[in-house]
């Protein structure tokens, strides 16, 4: 059997929680989500990915797997097991679906092809739904066969540029799946023949301990323990070592800021994901470069930095870096307007979905403006603070979980009833 990550038993307290989101979201959104899980009230469905930490997958099933539980859904969530070399090849797969160039190698399919069959033999219960996450588990399908189940694979990443080689490979595998799941239309996969395709951007829980509201003075407090000067400006990037997030980047960046504003500090809080061998190494160059200037810190999630302080980092921070080159999303990136901070990102992939159309100019091409753009954050404290409240108001409309739910809930829905599929815009 499948390994099973256990998160969804919560469900009697979250579902105490649900109306608390009312709120925030409003009434109407709640009324839908339960109008909905009315009628798919006992539905069995699998979430199957590669990892339980580190990125953005993780971050999001520990807190939609129980709100689904909670909803009278029997939700399970399992993981893929596999060799680190199957990882190595993945993680290719991941960068080649990102544009990076990739020679697919006759061993690299094997390997693939092997984890996913041994894979679809652990899978022994039976589901209604089966959502794959991902490149790792996609051929999942193919040799698990149909089971009577709704077969959905949800596509995290920005493959708005994919490498020919690696998405050919791929495609015959996800072109069995009777539903798909990108965060925004540019992303779709060329040549994908599934009928039902919707676009779902991920969110964030507002009541998770991750963005829960916390005092100011504790925020600071916690960051002075950590050795970072709260009194003095501080720049956050939270998010995994992964060379499209370009951390080296944002090191150049702040070293470009650091000749105008001395005083500037540079903080990474970076997660090491289990699928994914490329972090170490790329956390090792952070870390000598961070070796040379006592004002970088670097932290991670092996080393006792859980949710809790992100958030307090997150909130005692004066501008929030996500410099990535490809996203898929971002989580990071609501994570912080929600907490009505100012956020300098990289002009990628899903990132423009969740910035207020009045301060775009914050979307940067390169380093010098990166770091323009931070120091004129950091001059005018009134516009930090008018950007944090856009944001914030951008994130509750678009970009929180019970929306998440509901989109899903509808696509569950009309798989399970046969409607007719039609593309989301």
């Amino acid at each position: 059997m499948l390994p099973e990550v256990h998160v969804g038993r919560r469900s009697a307290l979250i579902s105490c929680q649900i109306d608390h989101y009312r709120l925030i979201v409003g009434d109407e959104l709640i009324d839908e989500i339960f109008g909905l899980a009315h009628k798919l009230k006992g539905l069995k469905v699998c979430e199957i990915n590669s990892t339980a930490f580190g990125g953005g997958v993780a971050e999001l099933l520990p807190r939609l797997v129980p709100f689904m539980e909670a909803l009278g859904l029997d939700v399970d969530w399992r993981l893929i097991h596999a060799p680190t070399e199957f990882f190595t090849i993945t993680k290719a797969f991941h960068n080649a679906l990102q544009g990076k160039p990739h020679t697919l190698l006759e061993s690299e399919k094997s390997l693939y092809l092997q984890v996913n069959e041994q894979t679809a033999k652990l899978l022994e219960e039976r589901y209604d739904v089966i959502i794959v996450h991902d490149p790792q588990p996609a051929a999942l399908r193919y040799f698990a066969g149909q089971r009577d189940a709704k077969w959905i694979w949800r596509c995290h990443i920005d493959s708005s540029h994919p490498s020919e080689e690696v998405s050919q490979f791929l495609l015959p595998y996800l072109n069995l799946y009777d539903a798909m799941i990108f965060t925004m239309p540019e992303f779709l996969i060329p040549g994908m023949t599934v009928k039902r395709i919707v676009f779902i951007p991920p969110a964030i829980d507002p009541l998770a301990t991750k963005n829960m509201d916390l005092p100011l003075d504790i925020c600071k407090r916690a960051m002075a323990d950590s050795g970072v000067d709260p009194t003095r400006p501080v720049l956050l990037q939270v998010s995994r070592f992964d060379p499209w997030k370009d951390p080296l980047g944002v090191i150049k960046a702040y070293q470009l800021v650091k000749q105008e504003c001395r005083e500037v500090q540079l903080v990474f809080i970076g997660a090491m994901a289990a699928d994914d061998p490329e972090g170490w190494a790329l956390m090792d160059q952070v870390e000598e470069e961070a070796a040379k200037d006592p004002d970088i810190f670097v932290f991670n999630n092996l080393a006792g930095i859980g949710n809790a302080e992100v958030n307090m980092f997150q909130r005692g921070s004066d501008v929030i870096v996500q410099k990535s080159i490809r996203e898929g999303f971002g989580l990071v990136v609501s994570e912080a307007f929600w907490k009505e901070k100012p956020v300098v990102a990289g002009n990628a992939g899903g990132i423009p979905l969740q910035f207020p159309d009045a301060f775009r100019w914050y979307l940067v091409e390169n380093i010098e403006d990166c770091a323009e753009r931070i120091l004129h954050l950091l001059r005018k404290p009134g516009a930090r603070g008018a950007f944090g409240r856009a944001g914030r108001e951008r994130v509750r409309q678009h970009f929180l979980l019970p929306r998440l739910v509901r989109d899903r809930l509808r696509l569950i829905r009309d798989l399970v009833d046969g409607r007719e599929p039609q593309r989301s815009s």
